[in-house]
């Protein structure tokens, strides 16, 4: 028997990268996933395959329209994983509105979207949630080149504190996240393999993380055993933040 056994949970951006390795970690402990994605609709429909009891949906969450759809057809949700993202890096007097706009959109209002859908989906009813939100360690210490992606993830642990304190005595938590750097498509794109190797060698542990060791994490605070920890960040990152 898994800690969500009966339970759905819907994990944001989850057919590739951390959000892959998070659908297979729930599904691990029992849960049918739901794997939310936007564009790549052959590597979400490819993560949900391999999973039992797992679907593909597509919805940009960045859209409370396309949410509000979709929580329609997936009914209710207990366990909700924000893990969609996106980066646009630039110095701050390189960025346009758009680049800061779309950034904040699809990193910050769809979690704002979501976490909204999924605790009127029946959170409040059953009087149990889970809400874990993907942040980063950038948005605890800031970044040069990355003043939009910094904001929206310092956004999400201040949004993970408020939603704390709104819903914990509905027995819903909500903590969040904070990777260090984890090689990814996402991360592959925006960092050279000097830069990677600077930022290894500013890290304790002297490496990089994986995409497993931050699906633990969100185990943790998806399970019975971490029912009494709520509004916190759990930093994944080797040490690199301290």
């Amino acid at each position: 028997m898994g800690d969500l056994d009966g339970k759905t949970a819907l994990v944001t951006g989850g057919g590739k990268g951390i959000g892959r390795s998070i659908s297979q970690a729930l599904a691990g402990m029992g849960a049918r996933v739901v794997v939310n994605y936007r564009s790549d609709a052959a590597a979400a429909e490819e993560t949900a395959s391999s999973l039992p009891n797992a679907a593909a949906h597509k919805a940009d969450v960045g859209d409370p329209a396309q949410v509000e759809a979709m929580f329609k057809a997936i009914g209710k949700v207990d366990v909700l994983v924000n893990n969609a993202g996106a980066v646009r890096d630039k110095l701050l007097i390189q960025m346009s509105p758009p680049d800061w706009e779309d950034l904040i959109r699809t990193d910050l209002l769809s979690a704002f979207a979501t976490t909204r859908a999924a605790i009127m989906s029946g959170m409040m009813r059953a009087r149990w949630g889970r809400i874990v939100n993907i942040s980063s360690i950038v948005g605890l210490t800031g970044n040069a080149g990355q003043s939009n992606y910094a904001a929206a993830k310092a956004g999400l642990i201040g949004f993970t504190k408020s939603v704390a304190r709104e819903y914990g005595s509905r027995n819903i938590t909500c903590n969040a996240v904070a990777p260090g750097y984890v090689r990814t498509e996402l991360t592959r794109g925006s960092l050279t393999d000097e830069m990677v190797g600077e930022l290894v060698k500013l890290t304790p542990i002297k490496r990089e993380g994986t995409a497993d060791e931050v699906a633990a994490a969100v185990v943790f605070f998806c399970s019975e055993r971490a029912g009494f920890v709520t509004g916190q960040v759990l930093a994944v990152d080797g040490g690199l933040s301290l």
